[in-house]
């Protein structure tokens, strides 16, 4: 690996004024992209500020590490002179991040008389301005129906649609700031997280499924949808993945276990074709009752690594710690981490943007400012231009 490069986004000075999980993943990847993000809460901090999970000492370690990178600024945004300087702080910038309402001060037919050009990207809940949230977006999404064994509702751990809302916000933000360069104009971006939901159900195929089927996909478990995968319980109580997506994975399914001639007796008992994707899907309970003995018989590491020397795709489950303490993609051997010193927190790895460009990291691994650090800084040099 090449040492860290330059920044690509060196030089892009943009405003956040946000909360929760979205706008300031948006606006974080396009700091760690090399941009300078200068995020603006209100005296104490903005709701997020003190989110679980907290350090012994109180510190947030979601706030901290949602905002890597960035420089912060609190201003009394409900006084005249705070909004004054907010204004100012945006119209010198020239560009904006929020998921604040749309009205008074913070409006973009407001801060674009302050700066012609100006880019302003606006994470709203819906597109007709009703409230939401991950998960309240996710529930209609149609996906918790068919996470699970059964069909009771399970909510998603990970926020996907903040997680995609994020990077669409820098992408938008990437897309204007060409489209201005070019053109000389700004514009007012709208970027609706039930939208991103949608954008995403469609985009896997869902919407045409039930438009064109009539149907919609019932719970699966731990299979995957049209293809054969699952988890297996190991001789010694772990789980481990499996997915066979290729022909060459489903040989090496039956090399790895020795039951090649067992496998292969499904297809005309059952009368499918084992060599397609679907026909694998069909008989896959009876791939299952085939292969689960041999995976009981063996360790995870056995399994795992006879799987892996036959070429099937396989993963282990592992909780959190032993991602963190036993996984060396989750180490200082993977370029993605760097360690840092955050404020409040302690030393801890903290991941660069997931790019390299021409074999190098865009950008060190850095940490995220403590609340308002940097805000007699920024003032200082708004007023003498320095």
């Amino acid at each position: 690996m090449s040492e860290t490069r330059p920044a690509p986004l060196a030089g892009l000075k943009v405003i956040e004024i946000s909360a929760f999980v979205a706008a300031p993943l948006g606006a974080m990847t396009l700091a760690q992209l090399g941009a300078d993000v200068i995020r603006i809460d209100p005296i104490g901090g903005n709701i997020d500020a003190n989110r679980w999970p907290i350090s012994d000492d109180g510190t947030s370690i979601y706030w901290a590490s949602l905002n890597k990178g960035k420089r912060s600024v609190t201003l009394d945004l409900k006084s005249d002179e705070g909004k004054k300087i907010a204004t100012d702080l945006i119209a010198e910038a020239g560009t904006l991040v929020t998921n604040l309402p749309a009205r008074g001060w913070l409006s973009y037919e407001n801060l674009s008389q302050h700066r012609e050009d100006l880019v302003m990207l606006r994470l709203n809940g819906s597109h007709d301005g009703k409230p939401a949230v991950d998960y309240t977006v996710n529930a209609a999404s149609g996906f918790p129906i068919i996470t699970g064994d059964d069909e009771r509702p399970v909510n998603n751990a990970i926020p996907a649609w903040d997680v995609a809302a994020g990077l669409y916000i820098s992408n938008g933000i990437i897309a204007a700031e060409l489209e201005r360069r070019s053109s000389g104009k700004g514009q007012e971006i709208s970027l609706a997280l039930s939208d991103v939901m949608l954008a995403t159900v469609g985009n896997l195929g869902y919407i045409a499924e039930v438009q064109t089927t009539g149907k919609t996909r019932g719970p699966l478990g731990n299979g995957l949808y049209g293809a054969y995968g699952q988890s297996f319980a190991t001789s010694d109580g772990r789980e481990i993945m499996v997915a066979v997506i290729s022909n060459k994975h489903w040989r090496g399914l039956g090399k790895a276990t020795g039951l090649s001639e067992k496998l292969e007796m499904i297809g005309p008992m059952m009368d499918v074709d084992l060599s397609t994707e679907g026909g694998r899907f069909e008989a896959r309970e009876a791939i299952d009752a085939v292969v689960r003995p041999w995976f009981a018989a063996h360790t995870v590491d056995e399994a795992a690594a006879a799987l892996a020397d036959a070429g099937v795709l396989q993963g282990e489950f592992q909780t959190f710690e032993e991602l963190v303490n036993n996984d060396p993609w989750c180490s200082l051997e993977n370029p993605l981490f760097g360690e840092i010193d955050q404020p409040g927190v302690g030393r801890v790895m903290a991941p660069r943007a997931p790019l390299s460009f021409g074999g190098s990291p865009a950008g060190a691994a850095v940490s995220a400012p403590t609340l308002g650090g940097d805000t007699d800084e920024v003032l200082r040099t708004m007023q003498t231009g320095e």
